[in-house]
């Protein structure tokens, strides 16, 4: 497990973006929608036996949202993961440090 935490968090709703500082220095900018897509929770994975790291997207940013999605709230889940209350009702999904710091898409992809 890897022992990288956020050190800042912030969801901007204007961009669409989820931004994340974490321990090590890296910065990861996260596109909302393609969150959604990613949701790691039971039902989107398609049943528990596609749960775990074998079924994590390569690459986030090849999850094409045939929507933009909208985070309603994101909550701390304990001092491991966020969890997001998204704008189609869903929020079943618990997103680990471990998870957003893998699913963290290259630095040179971002359209600033």
């Amino acid at each position: 497990m890897n022992t990288v935490i956020p050190t800042d968090i912030t969801l901007d709703q204007t961009t669409g973006y989820l931004v994340i500082r974490w321990s090590d220095q890296r910065v990861c900018r996260y596109p909302v929608s393609n969150l959604r897509l990613a949701c790691p929770c039971a039902e989107c994975r398609g049943g528990h036996e596609n749960m775990g790291r074998q079924s994590d997207p390569k690459n986030l940013l090849d999850l094409i949202p045939l929507r933009d999605y909208h985070v309603e709230r994101v909550e701390m889940v304990g001092n491991y993961a966020l969890q997001f209350f998204w704008d189609d009702g869903h929020h079943a999904g618990i997103y680990t440090w471990d998870f957003l710091y893998r699913l963290c898409p290259p630095e040179d992809s971002h359209d600033e």
